[in-house]
């Protein structure tokens, strides 16, 4: 049973997701190391879209991560590195977009279709079902019209 745990484990381990990081890339600052993957998994890769620098292995994702750590070596702040990098590739390039002015529809927009639905499913619960039901009268109407027909 120990053994089956262990290779389960292993097996686990493995199927984590792989840092891109090169070794040459890594900083000998345990702290400013800690500091650029930090700030590199909030960035986008301008290639991959859809994941951060950290995690790609694109060109330019390798030279966004060496110039975080130099940006670091520098004795930047994360917000001013941050910052240089938005001023250089857009807000594009964040992860997660910051709550301003220019993005406040993309932020607010999940939410407005949230309450619309509910709105919906609320109104459609509101409408008696009777409502549909044809009348006595209206029957017989509708079966002299379709008598007429015939």
């Amino acid at each position: 049973m120990k053994k089956l745990l262990i290779m389960v484990g292993l097996l686990l381990a493995l199927a984590l997701p792989s840092l891109a990081v090169q070794p040459d890339e890594m900083l000998a600052d345990p702290v400013l190391e800690a500091r650029a993957r930090s700030i590199s998994a909030g960035l986008r890769c301008l290639v991959c879209q859809n994941q951060s620098i950290d995690d790609s292995e694109a060109p330019i994702a390798r030279d966004l991560r060496i110039l975080i750590r130099d940006q670091l070596k520098q004795q930047k702040s994360d917000s001013d590195v941050v910052d240089f990098i938005v001023a250089r590739y857009g807000e594009f390039v964040l992860l997660k977009p910051r709550f301003e002015m220019q993005t406040i529809l993309l932020w607010l927009t999940p939410f407005v279709i949230l309450l619309g639905g509910f709105a919906f499913a609320w109104r459609r619960k509101t409408v008696p079902e009777n409502q549909s039901q044809l009348s006595a009268e209206e029957k017989s109407a509708l079966r002299r019209i379709l008598d007429q027909q015939s």
